[in-house]
């Protein structure tokens, strides 16, 4: 027993001089005070679970959670940062289903925008024609803007290029554009605007001005467009026009499933190594997507990715109707649901040198077309929006009650305005027996208050007395609005004129 104890007693004192010198990193030699902000505990409470360490090192699951963390979160900041892309894509795609093969290809809305094909928030007094350019098949491209339209080129990025028409260098009277590939080395001929694109991928957005009417807007642009690859500019292909009018088939909205990466995987297949940002292309590699390779994750990551969209759609979503950033709010201070789609009307997304990437989320969720033009604040130029998708009490819109929207006297545009509302599933315009989903000032026949003020009903039969001011909703569906001014006026820019809440009639 004695020996037992005397053994006991050694190994007790061997341990207490190890710990000593040992286990006290404070008395090495060299050892310096180490800040515990540093260092890792052992074992640490997490919203992702009890995360564990051997002296720093991850031992037990910890690995596993914090890759299926990091992999949600990176996917749902590709989910968020692709949007604009993937919008693009299937703005392209949708094209391409109604016979779009070629840049000499133009689809137009020959009989208006309704609500059959699938947009997003387009409207119902524009005369739109699209087209897209391919310069990796055709390499430097031409396009010949008539006078009296409006152009934009977008990126595939959704990036600006360029206006044309009336807010581009050809100041409306119509010119020659040249749209270079990126990279492009080659010759540049004189006689034309040149851009350079950072994508193969350029959607050319044109817009007829409505003035006389819907068939001479039309007959402009079918008799005087023209687009063709610069290599065939001494032969150009015939134009050939597409009526994406009342097509049902026409769907052009992203996903919000997992084939939301496969679309990214498709972009990254087919366009330039510099086509988006560094960080966001290493977001997109990261979760698997890479240039040259086959996009096949395992069960682990399909389930990772599934998940990850459908927070990214819902992260949108509430995006949307309650944005975080303050300079979507056009009243802010007030009790007011109206915001502008870009905060601060910053087409760019940038404040003090960083990106308003939730901004530029809710544009590419909602809407298509980036341009300065769409945010100017020049008294009768351009135009200007407001959206609302709540109540004045913020409450989601119900289509089975009424709503009244109140329009002061002397709406203040040079042009004209409108009143569109739109399904909130797609951001298309609401299908109903409404072939247009709202009412404009060109319509005619909107009925004004003694005062000259208007007000616009919204529910799923017509009011009494305000059938012309009626705009048809369907019950256990909500819905939202964009109120339209064209060529705004200053009580507009500066909001002493201001429209009334949605309220609920009962």
């Amino acid at each position: 027993m004695k020996q037992v104890f005397s053994i006991s007693a050694t190994l007790i004192a061997f341990l207490a001089i190890a710990t000593a010198v040992y286990g006290d990193a404070g008395r090495y030699a060299n050892s310096t005070d180490i800040p515990p902000s540093v260092t890792t505990p052992d074992r640490m409470e997490t919203s992702i679970g009890t995360l564990e360490f051997f002296d720093g090192v991850p031992i037990g699951e910890t690995t596993e959670k914090v890759y299926d963390f990091v992999d949600r979160a990176r996917a749902v900041e590709v989910f968020i940062n692709m949007t604009p892309a993937v919008s693009m894509y299937h703005l392209r795609e949708g094209q391409r289903n109604l016979g779009h093969t070629s840049s000499n290809q133009i689809v137009i809305a020959e009989d208006m925008p309704d609500s059959k094909p699938l947009v997003l928030t387009w409207n119902n007094t524009s005369l739109y024609a699209w087209g897209f350019l391919d310069l990796k098949k055709d390499g430097p491209t031409v396009i010949e803007i008539p006078p009296d339209v409006l152009g934009i080129l977008d990126d595939m990025y959704f990036r600006y290029i360029t206006d044309m028409g009336a807010a581009g260098p050809d100041k409306g009277k119509g010119g020659k554009y040249l749209i270079l590939p990126p990279g492009y080395e080659g010759d540049v001929p004189d006689g034309y605007y040149v851009f350079e694109s950072r994508t193969y991928g350029v959607w050319n957005f044109m817009r007829g001005y409505v003035r006389d009417s819907v068939e001479a807007a039309a007959k402009n642009i079918k008799e005087n467009l023209k687009v063709y690859p610069l290599a065939q500019k001494d032969n150009p292909p015939q134009m050939e026009f597409l009526n994406m009018s009342g097509r049902g088939d026409f769907q052009t909205i992203a996903p919000n499933d997992f084939s939301f990466y496969e679309d990214v995987h498709a972009l990254v297949q087919e366009e330039a190594d510099g086509w988006a940002d560094p960080e966001i292309l290493g977001q997109v590699r990261a979760i698997g997507i890479e240039k040259g390779k086959p996009f096949a994750p395992d069960a682990r990551m399909t389930d990772i990715l599934t998940d990850a969209v459908a927070i990214g759609n819902a992260y949108a979503r509430a995006n949307t109707v309650r944005p975080r950033d303050p300079g979507h709010w056009i009243y802010p201070g007030t009790k007011s649901e109206w915001v502008m789609a870009y905060p601060d009307k910053d087409t760019y997304f940038l404040k003090d040198g960083a990106r308003r990437m939730d901004g530029r989320l809710w544009m590419h969720y909602n809407a298509v077309c980036v341009t300065p033009a769409m945010a100017l604040t020049r008294p009768g130029a351009g135009s200007d929006y407001q959206i609302a998708g709540l109540d004045a009490e913020g409450r989601p819109l119900d289509g089975a009650r009424t709503y009244r929207l109140h329009l002061p006297p002397n709406f203040p545009v040079k042009d004209n305005w409108s009143v569109t509302i739109y399904d909130p599933q797609t951001r298309s315009m609401l299908q109903t027996d409404q072939k247009f989903a709202g009412i404009n000032s060109l319509s005619g026949g909107v009925k004004k208050n003694e005062d000259e003020s208007i007000d616009v009903y919204f529910a799923p039969q017509p009011v009494e007395g305000f059938e012309k001011n009626w705009i048809q909703t369907i019950p256990g569906k909500s819905w939202f609005i964009l109120l339209r001014a064209y060529g705004p006026l200053q009580p507009w820019i500066d909001k002493t004129w201001r429209p009334g809440n949605l309220e609920l009639v009962n």
